[in-house]
């Protein structure tokens, strides 16, 4: 193990073969906002997503287009994925793509020592295939088909029926890591998570697997099998090893790709969505067990985001792009409200009723109305100079307690992706400010001017406050975070300031400009 390893956080790498839309968005925002956490703590971080542009799927998508499979990727990476990560404002350290070079190179360097290993060997595949799903299927897995499809055997997240694949392939040796897999998750139970994806894998493994084919004969858009350019990798195998390919899988001992896969392996949170959780608990660790790598620390499943009872989805016609939501309310608002309003790990519904309620109450009312009265009345009393505390009453040592407790259990929370009650600890802090406000009344006090050292006292207290403030909630909203900052006139930069350094009591420092800006958070007319 190297010392001071970088925290490895990865997001699925996503399917190209349509526009992105806020479920894809939102993995990628938690992956962001825990990145970000863990980057102000004081970490090093990595930070992988990227896109899936193999397969069966992305072919048809492209053929029905009348384009070139590699141009139609090429057009989508470009016009729709790069800008999405510009538009959740995501600050993701690399960008991995299945049809780059140091990608491909490296799968085929990989499969081939697999093979000379004994994992591999030909034989031929019969049975069902969804091409949304890109994923073999099982009888077990399919449902009867319903109206146009009744009569036929249908895929249960796509709801459109299987097509009956038979081809000779290449076989990798899944069944003989059914014990391996089993006495892992058994000793490492933090490995898959929540506990209900935990009690899925293990009862799925349990059940005895069985080999899979790793390659298709019957197209051509893929990466070919270096031993028989005839055949393609099968799109999972190849999209799986994008987590350990994009730092340097394999690389010559001492080059920079290997030093980097010793400063970076093993991933620390592999981000899915529930429905690629098999893939990623069951196909992924065996391959690394095969390979003879560390297998990840952690697989989070989260749920689904659903629109009218359903999952979000381009081809049901609720997917919402994340643009629709980020030109209405800002950037920030996108993280903190699919973070705060969802419990990672469960589905969740999403409304714009609720999304505009949660923006009012928390943001609008809540923080920024909060730093407004607090920068207003320092420029009011103080002529915009934040003055120097006198003695601290209860109220002030009150708030001092809370704020050692809210640092301490917003970190606990969000280190264990528990970001809804994370940010709840924060807005809870918040609130009590905003109650400290209300029961000292500075506007009362700054009427008596044997009262200056309490006013003073007051202003200065909320003003830091809002600092610490700001401190933790930089990770789940940077750009109205530094904009608060700013106004607060603290100095230096709001991104070197540690989570651990919200908690030091006092550390506003007086003299300071203080500038009332415009609101963090304005006030909305309804659409």
């Amino acid at each position: 193990m190297v010392e001071n390893k970088a925290f490895y956080l990865t997001t699925p790498i996503y399917y190209v073969n349509d526009a992105p839309h806020i479920g894809h968005a939102y993995t990628t925002v938690a992956g962001d906002v825990l990145t970000r956490w863990h980057r102000q703590r004081g970490e090093a971080v990595w930070f992988l997503t990227g896109t899936d542009e193999h397969g069966q799927k992305v072919l048809r998508s492209a053929e029905a287009n009348g384009i070139d499979p590699q141009v139609w990727v090429d057009k989508l990476v470009a016009e729709e994925w790069l800008p999405v990560l510009q538009v959740i404002d995501v600050q993701n350290d690399d960008f991995i793509r299945t049809t780059e070079s140091r990608h491909i190179e490296r799968v085929q360097r990989f499969l081939t020592r697999l093979k000379d290993a004994g994992w591999i060997y030909e034989g031929t595949y019969q049975g069902p295939y969804c091409v949304g799903c890109e994923e073999f299927k099982l009888p077990a897995d399919l449902i009867a088909g319903t109206d146009q499809y009744e009569g036929q055997e249908c895929c249960p997240i796509h709801s459109k029926p299987v097509e009956i694949v038979d081809e000779s392939n290449w076989f990798f040796k899944l069944s003989a890591f059914t014990e391996p897999l089993i006495d892992h998750y058994t000793k490492h139970p933090e490995a898959i998570r929540p506990q209900s994806a935990y009690n899925e894998v293990m009862s799925f493994i349990k059940q005895g697997l069985q080999d899979l084919s790793i390659s298709r004969s019957t197209f051509s858009w893929g990466i070919d099998v270096p031993w028989d350019p005839q055949q393609v990798v099968y799109v999972w195998f190849d999209a799986l090893l994008n987590y350990a390919t994009a730092v340097g899988l394999d690389d010559e001992a001492g080059s920079e790709g290997a030093k980097k896969f010793g400063a970076t392996w093993p991933a620390d949170v592999h981000l899915v969505g529930k429905d690629i959780l098999r893939f990623h608990a069951v196909i992924w660790p065996a391959m690394l067990m095969a390979g003879g790598l560390d297998l990840p620390r952690c697989v989070y499943a989260h749920g689904w985001l659903l629109v009218g009872g359903e999952k979000m989805s381009k081809s049901k016609l609720t997917g919402i792009a994340p643009s629709q939501i980020v030109d209405h309310f800002g950037y920030d608002v996108f993280g903190y409200y699919f973070l705060k309003a969802i419990q990672f790990g469960q589905d969740g519904s999403f409304s714009w009723e609720d999304l505009s309620a949660r923006y009012t109450a928390d943001l609008a009312n809540g923080l920024g109305n909060l730093a407004s009265r607090a920068t207003a009345m320092v420029n009011k009393y103080c002529e915009g100079v934040l003055p120097k505390p006198a003695a601290l009453s209860d109220k002030e040592r009150a708030l001092e307690a809370l704020l050692q407790k809210t640092t301490t259990d917003a970190d606990r929370h969000m280190l264990n992706l528990d970001f809804a009650e994370g940010i709840n600890a924060i807005k809870e802090f918040i609130d009590a400010v905003n109650l400290y406000v209300t029961e000292r009344e500075p506007w009362k006090v700054a009427k008596s001017p044997e009262l200056t050292d309490d006013l003073h006292t007051i202003l200065y207290t909320i003003i830091d406050c809002l600092r610490a403030i700001a401190i933790l909630y930089y990770p789940v909203m940077p750009k109205s975070m530094a904009n608060l900052w700013s106004q607060l006139g603290m100095p230096g930069n709001l991104a070197d300031q540690t989570i651990e350094m919200a908690s030091h009591w006092q550390s506003a420092p007086p003299g300071i400009s203080v500038t009332k800006g415009e609101a963090l958070f304005p006030r909305l007319e309804d659409e």
